[in-house]
């Protein structure tokens, strides 16, 4: 019982203390803000939605940019109560980094429920890992999947009531779309079992558990759907459409194949690379034995990192899109490394001191990897947002790729050359001509793009310079300044 309520406490205090690091490194590089500028698209929608009561990124068009609506809802109470957005976002990272460790405990006790060990140690590793630490304070839903997918895995392996288990996955479709894989997962999961004699009902209770589950996803994911068609007249959110355009030509480059194992290589950057072996011993059990109970989240990892290689095989921002599939990954690596057959007494004693040596040390360039990451968004966008607010008419139409901080900052009305809340450009979102001709048609008072994101739209005689960001750190990064350029299109305005 000491044991349990000591393992209980252990993840909100290593949560805290993944706070008090990658915030506090952050502050020391003089930025508090966050790592990713979509987050600052997220905060443009709740700001909006708190003041204006509109689901809209440009107030009075609605729109349905924002990938995670429940994310949108859940940071905008901090605008209703006027309080600093960006602490109420860190909060929210933060209890949702503890309770995923800490429903990571109860996944790992459920598959194991002889192993005390296990679970501990899984929990720990979770909270500690790198990415996870770094999406709890990104500013955005990356968090909120994890944990609403371990939940719904541990919840149906538990043996909750369907309709309420079918709410869970209508609620974490609702975090991202992909969460709606998990449905059909859930579904095929319980007819198989019924069909090898595992399922505890006859065939009749079965289909009426499929209904339920069924009804219960829909009940939340059905208006959404409803929305979604009423105002783009798409089923998804534009996020969906656009990124797999832009992204179009990876997936004409490479085989399915290739592309699946570049992004399962991207989560094991970390201390999880030496969990390897552990986690390969683990599947092999799992599928050898037809362990039913062990393959369903097996299942939900494979699922997730196919879908990403065959609609958007990208591992920028250090994996941001994969990183839900990570604690797949720890919770079986964790186990199958502690019960390793045949494993020599030294190299098992070397594996367990390297592990969390490995972690700490990744954790710790994590947090300095945050702190760069912030210092970008803020030396480049923010404060390119701040000029636009301070120099340029307040009815100024701005054109832009990167609207999140931009947007937030200079309260402008954007048109959007990523199609995010501008899907009328995603059928061209790779041809620069046609896209300055539509910035030209929507007759923009002002474009901001990164030079060498657009390497044909930058010199335009159409276009001229107006500011350019002077910070070092995104070249020092590889990248380029970004730049406010005037336009001067042809004709009358």
């Amino acid at each position: 019982m000491r044991q349990l309520s000591s393992s209980r406490l252990l993840t909100p205090i290593l949560a805290l203390l993944s706070a008090l690091l990658y915030l506090g490194y952050s502050l020391h590089f003089g930025f508090v803000g966050f790592p990713l500028d979509d987050a600052w698209i997220h905060q443009t929608y709740a700001r909006n939605l708190a003041l204006h009561h509109q689901l809209a990124y440009n107030v009075g068009q609605p729109s349905i940019g924002s990938t995670s609506p429940l994310w949108t809802v859940l940071i905008s109470p901090a605008y209703v109560l006027r309080l600093d957005h960006r602490l109420w976002t860190y909060l929210l990272g933060t209890v949702l980094l503890a309770f995923s460790g800490w429903i990571v405990h109860r996944l790992t006790r459920s598959l194991w429920p002889k192993d005390s060990l296990a679970p501990i140690l899984a929990s720990a590793f979770c909270v500690l890992e790198w990415h996870l630490a770094w999406a709890a304070f990104s500013g955005m839903e990356t968090i909120l999947f994890v944990f609403l997918s371990l939940l719904t895995l541990e919840r149906y392996l538990a043996g909750e009531r369907p309709f309420l288990t079918g709410l869970l996955s209508g609620i974490l479709t609702l975090t991202r779309p992909e969460g709606g894989l998990l449905l059909p997962l859930l579904l095929l999961d319980t007819l198989w079992r019924r069909k090898q004699g595992r399922h505890p009902l006859g065939w009749p209770q079965v289909a009426v558990s499929v209904a339920l589950l069924l009804v219960g996803f829909l009940v939340l994911v059905a208006p959404y759907l409803i929305l979604n068609l009423a105002v783009t007249g798409n089923l998804f959110p534009n996020t969906f459409y656009a990124k797999q355009a832009e992204y179009s030509e990876i997936i004409a480059q490479l085989p399915v194949w290739a592309r699946w194992g570049r992004l399962a290589a991207a989560t094991a950057v970390g201390a999880q690379v030496l969990l390897i072996p552990g986690f390969l011993y683990t599947v092999y059990k799992a599928l050898r034995l037809r362990e039913g109970r062990a393959v369903l989240p097996l299942a939900w990892w494979f699922i997730l990192l196919t879908a990403y290689a065959v609609r958007l095989p990208v591992t920028y921002q250090h994996g941001r899109y994969l990183i839900p599939a990570i604690p797949i990954l720890i919770v079986y690596g964790v186990w199958g490394t502690k019960n390793l057959p045949s494993l020599p007494r030294i190299a098992r004693r070397v594996l367990f001191i390297s592990i969390p040596v490995l972690l700490f040390i990744f954790w710790l360039r994590g947090a300095e990897q945050y702190a760069a990451d912030v210092r970008i968004i803020d030396s480049e966008l923010k404060a390119t947002g701040q000029w636009i607010r301070d120099n340029t008419p307040r009815n100024a139409l701005i054109g832009a790729h990167d609207i999140g901080a931009i947007g937030y900052f200079s309260e402008r009305v954007l048109v959007d050359t990523a199609g995010l809340i501008s899907p009328e450009v995603i059928p061209f979102i790779r041809d620069e001509t046609e896209v300055l001709a539509f910035l030209e048609r929507k007759r923009v008072d002002y474009v901001v793009i990164f030079p060498s994101w657009y390497p044909q739209i930058a010199p335009s005689s159409k276009l001229r310079p107006v500011y350019r960001s002077a910070a070092p750190w995104i070249v020092e990064a590889g990248g380029d300044n970004i730049v406010v350029y005037e336009s001067m299109w042809d004709g009358p305005g």
